[in-house]
């Protein structure tokens, strides 16, 4: 059972939190001031419970407020675990656990992957050229290796959290990193394959010039999967893995084919990128609405309605239009 401890910093001049613990499973809560002026409550609770734990401290605390969320290893004595759940409906006083981790880190997360800085351009640089040199020498192993360096399943899953939650300010820092990232292993691949000799009968080149459905319900799974991996406050680094698959290759041999002259293999390796990007972000978003992905006021709720549906409308039109043509040209 993960958990989580809360603390909570406002007002001295506030009445320590009274949680009730009717609605919350509080493992423990300690109050105390810090100084003169400010006052701690420490919360200590299951990591489902934080989200609709912090929506209700934001309507309880009066005052300003700063909320600091930590990850428990381990405590002592351990918390004892129901052999049966309760499925009483809940009151219009109480929370149902989201099974997930809270809204705010989702955001901390969020914000680190859209993060475009010097160390995600040489990140994006060296898997670009790791994924071109295992292409060209046709090992399996270094094209591997090219996708757990790849920083790309942060900007993708940040693209969709922002479309979800109707986050036009990340979605825009997460569409800019797609693009710079894109932007980048596109004219590095496109570079290097218009200075090095490129054969597009290699198997793993050739790999990439060949599309089909599955490649839909591939990257779909992929999106699901790194969504998933994200709201269970699990390591992301195998789902990378499985994200990249998704994207880097496909990217890379696009711009290797297109800059050493095989446009017609070129195009259909820019395809299945397509393909894959489209697919990858309906199934993000998709996942992110079934485990109840919502912003916290309701006053963004409306907003983040109208994102989430256009998105699904152009995200799914996308594939309803890329499985016709994959069906009738590739099938």
């Amino acid at each position: 059972m993960a958990l989580r401890l809360v603390d909570i910093y406002h007002s001295d001049d506030d009445e320590p939190l009274d949680v009730p613990n009717d609605t919350y499973d509080v493992l423990g809560h300690w109050t105390y001031a810090i100084d003169d002026e400010q006052r701690v409550d420490r919360v200590l609770l299951e990591v489902e419970e934080t989200e609709s734990f912090l929506d209700w401290v934001d309507q309880h605390v009066p005052t300003d407020y700063r909320v600091v969320l930590q990850a428990v290893e381990a405590t002592l004595p351990r918390p004892e675990v129901e052999d049966e759940e309760s499925e009483e409906e809940a009151t219009e006083d109480e929370e149902v656990s989201v099974g997930r981790i809270g809204r705010a880190e989702l955001y901390e997360y969020a914000r680190g992957a859209v993060d475009v800085s010097g160390y995600y351009y040489a990140l994006t640089a060296l898997s670009v050229i790791v994924a071109a040199g295992g292409m060209l020498r046709d090992q399996t192993a270094v094209v591997i290796g090219a996708m757990v360096i790849a920083p790309l399943i942060g900007p993708n899953l940040a693209l969709a959290l922002g479309t979800t939650l109707g986050d036009t300010d990340l979605l825009g820092r997460a569409a800019w990193a797609n693009l710079t990232g894109v932007s980048l292993a596109l004219g590095g691949a496109l570079g290097l394959g218009a200075l090095v000799p490129v054969d597009p009968a290699t198997n793993e080149l050739a790999a990439r010039t060949v599309i089909g459905i599955v490649d839909i319900v591939l990257a779909a799974a992929a999106g699901a999967a790194g969504a998933l991996a994200i709201t269970r406050g699990g390591a992301t680094g195998l789902v990378g893995v499985m994200v990249a698959v998704a994207l880097l290759p496909p990217l890379v041999a696009t711009g290797l084919l297109l800059g050493a002259g095989h446009p017609l293999a070129a195009l259909r390796a820019g395809l299945l990128t397509v393909t894959n990007v489209v697919s990858l972000n309906l199934a993000a978003v998709t996942t992110f609405l079934v485990l109840g992905v919502w912003p916290r006021h309701w006053r963004d709720v409306e907003q983040a309605r109208a994102s989430t549906r256009l998105a699904l409308v152009l995200w799914g039109g996308a594939v309803l239009v890329l499985a016709v043509v994959l069906w009738f040209f590739f099938g």
